[in-house]
């Protein structure tokens, strides 16, 4: 029985394990419901505030009991419990009629009714009737309704503190404190201000870990006056957030996160919580569009469909397939990605396959691909609570991945050391035990110091570089070789801040790195993708718990996409288009004639477009107009289309260029997986039907593979991963009814064992390599001068996701209302710039206006902003330099002037 060691509850024997509380020892053996709580939450740590749990405890047998709180008192070895003796009864019975006597008896009008914790435990414990007077303190105190989302009634709160707890632990805001004494305690947030007027994230984990309805939200989201709930996955960022979505009437009322998993344990942010307006919002597009004379009409998707296959085949037959192209979504599932690349392939002929997927991280996959072998993320976030050291490059998780960057944070403050290279003082910064605040574009020279010192110092891991990599002789000499004063000076970054970070990443026992899109987004993207994979190697942190490489994927299916085949040079499983064996066996599967030769990535299909190389381009849910960079590049392009088909849930910038708009659907009308960042393949389930007049995604696919002569069976997961489990190696085992709640990280075996760790005993290539290049500076710091002075880089807002079609539509758009410039308070004095005033972005390629916030998280010389808002159109200005390699686009370093604006937004 377990350890061996026992302890006994009502005189009968049970196995203890080491490290578990009284309570969690009786819910083990006798249910979840063996004990009675209140302040206790399953994603809290132990408090003991409200006592209900309270057992009797006999240290021996024959020792007299004592009353002991269960949730935070250690088990220990031949302990004594009654869980339910006749003083214990009595004790929670007069515990909770005190509590009862200070809150209002309204049950039956209360949201949470059927669902409330108190209600429940009083019904537990066996309340009758309250035999203390009714207290007055906090029966009037008012609601704050104030919050496009979070509400309060704190003449309902018990004072368990589980709302600060969470806010706490769990999102590390620290916004609800408990003020007061005595009686008069009570829940404030901030400096005793309003929701809306605190720094609340609007997370939402105080209402769903409050046991009342003391702090709740507009939706409801306690209450079961529901018909169903269905557990799906967030369609939102990289780190997959399940999420539990309550239907009512056919309609989605809202939605918590499940406490069992193993992504997110009962936490999401703003967006996965509250965010779902959009789906069926009265801009959701309805019916297919055809242009004529100039304007988008309705039409009949037998119209459309007929429309778009003669125009491709008399293209097709024309000028050849490679005139056609088509760019996939990783907001797509990987089904419909998959289905995507097998249309342009099979049928249409052509390898012109791309996605955003490869325009954000093809920097991650190409570069880890050369180093390790795979260019995927090679640990999970549940290593976090093994490492000893981390590492944040080119990213802003708590913003881009809230609740990644959520536990980011709880590391950084419980006194990990941390180490962040970012040039903005994010809030992962604030936290750094070395913030590395570099110039924009200067990832590399940063990367080469730390590998400089830790080299210098004779810290790299001998037996490891020795056993499991190769080059390391020649990289090491080159290293060493580097001119430190040069890269010092290109950084902006102090040397001996440098060699700390180094020396605390090297002498962790565990040291594990995160890199973002601050990292991929330069013209050297690969190169950096390969130091930090080269820090990880040189040191030994590869292969086991608490270290590893892990990129921080944007969209939440970034990484199925790339693995679904999305890319012009690697089919589905990346097997390499242009290889006869891989070919031939694509052509075997498919039954068609594929090409030997690479297509097109989207910023090559927009040059083959403006010198009449491609005259037909299929979108799916990608906003190019608003999101690529050089906007009026790619408006030339698209103008310059016979045929662009866009399959959208909105008419977007770029469907305003569309020959054909296709109705699609939103992630709470479809079925499919999703792959998050740690590589896990999670189910996505059908919440409700979709809107009338659209078709998912993917059947449109099929709709169209069909119209065009290639038998394709309707859009199905279950179907269509028994297909892609045959072509796609690390899905061999993947099988849509034995994926769970929790999904599996692939690669997956046949026999459906799945992989949490990469590169444990030896790398995909066989040995690691160590590759040494030069650092070369990209043409926008070139340009950084008299003419151009500052270097402009963009970033991401937590309440918004990349051009915000989605989030624009939900009561998000109340809290972030537009994008601002972030400046430092010199440049705004140099240009006699207030704050709130509009400035005007000029670079070689245009201008944009943007209002103005002046801060210190930018260093002097260096701007930020967003392009969530289309009144902006921000990437007028951003440019066409790209990783000399991957193609990925540089946002990240635009070289622009500035001058205090009229006020007047995009002048012509």
């Amino acid at each position: 029985m377990g350890s061996g060691k026992f302890a006994y509850i009502d005189n009968k024997p049970f196995d203890v394990r080491d490290g578990e509380t009284i309570l969690a020892f009786l819910r083990r053996h006798l249910g979840k419901n063996a004990v009675p709580t209140l302040c206790d939450a399953p994603n809290l740590d132990p408090y003991g505030a409200c006592r209900v749990c309270s057992v009797d405890v006999a240290l021996t047998a024959g020792s007299p009991a004592k009353a002991m709180a269960s949730c935070h008192t250690p088990m220990m070895p031949d302990y004594h419990i009654s869980p339910d003796s006749p003083r214990i009864q009595k004790l929670r019975r007069n515990i909770v009629e005190l509590v009862l006597t200070d809150h209002p008896l309204d049950c039956l009008t209360c949201e949470v009714n059927g669902n409330c914790e108190l209600q429940d435990v009083a019904a537990q414990v066996g309340i009758r009737k309250v035999r203390y007077p009714e207290g007055k303190t906090h029966l009037d105190r008012q609601k704050d309704l104030s919050h496009p989302y979070m509400t309060s009634d704190l003449s309902k709160c018990i004072n368990c503190s589980r709302c600060v707890r969470a806010c706490d632990e769990v999102q590390g805001q620290f916004v609800l404190s408990m003020a007061g004494r005595g009686f008069d305690s009570h829940i404030v947030k901030g400096l005793n201000t309003s929701f809306f007027e605190s720094d609340c994230v609007s997370c939402g984990a105080c209402a769903q870990a409050c046991p009342t309805s003391a702090i709740s939200d507009v939706f409801e989201s306690k209450s079961v006056a529901v018909d169903q709930k269905v557990r799906t996955v967030c369609t939102y960022c990289g780190v997959g957030c399940n999420l539990d979505v309550a239907i009512d009437a056919g309609s989605v009322k809202s939605i918590q996160a499940p406490y069992d998993a193993e992504v997110n344990q009962g936490h999401t942010c703003l967006k996965g919580r509250f965010a779902f307006s959009f789906y069926n919002h009265p801009d959701r597009i309805r019916t297919p569009l055809i242009r004529r004379n100039g304007e988008l009409t309705p039409a009949s998707w037998d119209e459309a469909y007929d429309f778009i296959a003669e125009k491709l085949t008399a293209i097709k037959n024309q000028n050849g397939s490679d005139f056609i192209a088509g760019i996939s979504s990783a907001r797509c599932t990987n089904e419909e990605n998959y289905l995507m690349q097998k249309f342009l392939r099979a049928v249409i002929g052509t390898n012109n396959i791309d996605s955003c997927a490869r325009v954000c991280h093809s920097p991650t996959a190409l570069g880890m691909q050369r180093t390790f072998g795979t260019g995927a993320a090679t640990n999970s976030i549940e290593d976090l609570k093994y490492t000893k050291c981390i590492m944040v490059i080119g990213a802003n998780p708590t913003d881009a991945h809230p609740v990644t960057g959520a536990k980011l944070k709880q590391v950084a403050m419980k006194g990990i050391p941390s180490i962040v290279i970012d040039p903005r003082r994010t809030e992962m910064a604030k936290y750094a035990t070395y913030h590395l605040q570099l110039r924009p574009g200067a990832n590399v020279p940063v990367l080469q110091m730390m590998l400089y010192y830790i080299l210098k110092e004779g810290l790299e891991d001998a037996d490891f570089v020795a056993s499991r990599t190769e080059g390391f002789d020649g990289f090491r000499q080159q290293i060493l070789g580097l001119n430190i004063d040069e890269l010092e000076r290109v950084s902006g970054v102090d040397r001996h801040l440098v060699r700390a970070a180094a020396m605390a990443y090297a002498n962790a026992e565990a040291a594990m790195s995160f890199h973002g899109l601050g990292v991929t987004e330069h013209s050297q993207g690969t190169l950096t993708v390969m130091l930090i994979a080269d820090l990880a190697m040189v040191t030994g942190n590869i292969g086991r718990r608490g270290v590893g490489v892990n990129p921080l994927r944007g969209q939440n299916n970034v990484q199925g996409a790339a693995d679904m085949g999305c890319q012009p040079h690697q089919g589905a499983g990346y097997l390499d288009v242009t290889n006869e064996t891989f070919h031939r066996q694509y052509e075997t599967f498919y039954n068609a004639k594929l090409p030997l030769h690479v297509g097109y990535k989207i910023p090559q299909m927009y040059d083959a477009a403006l010198d009449d190389r491609l005259k037909a381009l299929w979108v799916i849910g990608e906003d190019l107009v608003q999101t690529d960079p050089n906007t009026n590049k790619v408006v030339a392009a698209l103008e310059k289309l016979e045929l662009l088909v866009v399959q959208e849930l909105f008419l977007t910038e770029t469907c305003k260029y569309a020959t054909v708009v296709l109705p699609g659907a939103s992630f709470l009308e479809k079925s499919g997986t999703f792959t998050n960042g740690e590589r896990r393949i999670q189910r996505v389930n059908k919440v409700v039907e979709p809107l009338e007049g659209t078709k998912t995604d993917g059947q449109i696919i099929a709709d169209i593979m069909n119209r065009m002569g290639y038998q394709q069976a309707d859009y199905h997961p279950d179907t269509l991963l028994q297909e892609i489990s045959q072509i796609v190696p690390f899905f061999a085992g993947v099988k849509w009814d034995e994926l769970g709640d929790n999904g599996k990280q692939w690669p997956v075996k046949p026999d459906g064992s799945d992989t949490d760790i990469l590169h444990t005993e030896t790398f995909k290539r066989g040995l690691g390599k160590f590759q040494f290049d030069d650092y070369r500076e990209t043409g926008e710091t070139r340009l950084n001068g008299k003419d151009f002075p500052y270097i402009l880089t963009t970033n991401r807002e937590l309440e918004h996701y990349n051009a915000g079609t989605m989030t624009r539509r939900t009561r998000n758009a109340r809290i972030l209302t537009e994008d601002v410039l972030l400046i430092h308070p010199q440049d705004a004095t140099r240009h006699f710039i207030q704050d709130g005033d509009m400035v005007c972005i000029e670079s070689p390629r245009g201008k944009v206006d943007v209002r103005a916030r002046l801060t210190d998280e930018v260093k002097p010389g260096i701007l930020s902003t967003t392009f969530h808002f289309p009144e902006i159109m921000l990437n007028t200005v951003t440019s066409d330099e790209r990783d000399s390699e991957a193609l990925c686009p540089e946002y990240k370093v635009v070289a622009v002037r500035i001058r205090k604006s009229k006020g007047i937004r995009n002048p012509a």
